[in-house]
């Protein structure tokens, strides 16, 4: 499964505090670093594009620096999920510098109420507007990660310092300090003693000191030891491995809709799905085959059917030559020898009477008015109740008569010729 690691530049510190929210249209212009792996341990590619030209993968992490991110040790609130936002903000209120209203807050991992933790803050609108320039460019963001953490043993990363980075008031040193240990998480420049003053003495045995290539020189003569030398992609695929995930209460993701769809639609492509992939393909190939081999089979059968039956037309009646329509060829030739024999059929006229007569009711006199149309016979009933026109079609119905009544008018037919009562005349 392959994972997509974006840097998320740092946030501006010289502009107003009120156009913190990152405008999508402003942005479609600025670069994101990237780091590409498959297995979230090797580096397979690297680089800096555009959001629309970012790699795809089965999942996005995106990564924070470390001047991003503030950290409160708290006492977590016993609180309902729904409910823990507001609580947190209710402890850390006094602590935070900036107004709670516009501050994001995660929980770290694993974090149990009423246990110590960790509590990491975010400006609300700038994170939210660097995850809707991502999904401008159909980037979804899966995680959210700090690039450093308060965790054991302590470590040390040495990095240029960018202009974005900065503080109101700063001058530009070049180089900056990320200080993460259990008591927190600092980031500062290494102008000035305050940088060496926030160092233990002497420093903790098993500290990880790093640097990025172009300081790494500038922070050994500072520190006085060697340093691993790490680049910016390798700090961050490193964070993707972590367990951090800041999208959280209100910038959680909504796996809802067309995002859950997609969300297993990109598990089912996991190396782990590949034979569920296999079999179905193959499943699908043998039901189009067999699907095929069946209607092959329906229509030589159905061929086979459609000739006996013309052998039987042509031996029954030798001088037919056609084979159109076979059952309505035969029904015609055989109409024909019954009238040539003198036989009525069901659709003539003396059937039709002979039936109307069996059922006639005895009280009512002859049928003064009627007209014959092959297959149907309509009489005229005036002055008949609902009664015997009901005892009239029952009398009638076991025989395969359709009897049908409207308007002083009474249409004798057979049930399945579906005869139409026509509209009587004033």
């Amino acid at each position: 499964m392959s994972t997509l690691v974006v840097q998320i530049p740092p946030r501006l510190r010289l502009r107003a505090r009120s156009s913190d929210a990152v405008d999508p249209e402003s942005r479609s212009g600025v670069d994101y670093q990237y780091a590409l792996t498959s297995d979230g341990l090797a580096l397979n590619s690297e680089g800096q594009c555009a959001p629309s030209l970012l790699p795809k993968a089965t999942s996005v992490v995106a990564v924070l620096s470390d001047a991003d991110v503030s950290w409160h040790r708290i006492t977590l609130p016993k609180a309902p999920a729904a409910r823990l936002q507001a609580a947190l903000v209710g402890v850390l209120e006094d602590a935070l510098l900036e107004d709670a209203e516009g501050v994001h807050l995660a929980v770290a991992p694993g974090a149990s109420a009423g246990e110590p933790t960790w509590v990491a803050a975010v400006d609300r609108a700038w994170l939210a507007g660097e995850l809707a320039v991502l999904e401008k460019s159909l980037v979804f963001v899966d995680r959210v990660v700090p690039v450093a953490w308060p965790d054991e043993p302590p470590c040390g990363h040495f990095e240029e310092l960018s202009a974005a980075a900065q503080r109101p008031g700063e001058e530009s040193t070049g180089v900056a300090l990320s200080w993460a240990h259990a008591e927190g998480v600092v980031f500062i420049p290494l102008q000035g003693s305050l940088a060496r003053s926030l160092l233990p003495t002497p420093l903790p045995e098993g500290t990880h000191w790093t640097a990025t290539p172009g300081v790494a020189a500038t922070a050994e003569g500072w520190l006085g030891t060697s340093v691993s030398v790490t680049s910016t992609a390798h700090r961050a695929l490193k964070a993707a491995r972590s367990l951090w995930n800041l999208r959280q209460f209100t910038l959680a993701r909504k796996n809802r809709g067309s995002r859950a769809l997609r969300d297993v639609w990109r598990q089912f492509q996991t190396p782990t799905w590949r034979p569920l992939r296999y079999g179905i393909i193959a499943l699908i190939v043998v039901q189009i085959v067999g699907l095929n081999l069946w209607a092959a089979h329906q229509g030589s059968q159905l061929s086979g059917k459609k000739k006996s039956m013309l052998a039987l037309l042509q031996a029954t009646f030798p001088n037919v030559r056609g084979g159109l329509d076979v059952p309505l060829e035969m029904q015609r030739e055989t109409d024909s020898l019954r009238t040539a024999a003198g036989k009525p059929g069901d659709a003539d006229f003396e059937p039709l009477m002979q039936a109307a007569a069996s059922a006639w009711p005895p009280d009512r006199p002859p049928v003064d008015q009627f007209k014959f149309e092959p297959g149907r016979l309509t009489l005229k009933i005036d002055g008949w109740s609902p009664e015997q026109v009901e005892r009239f079609s029952s009398q009638l119905r076991p025989s395969g008569w359709q009897v049908d009544a409207n308007e002083g008018l009474l249409v004798l037919s057979r049930a399945s010729s579906n005869a139409t009562l026509p509209r009587s005349k004033s």
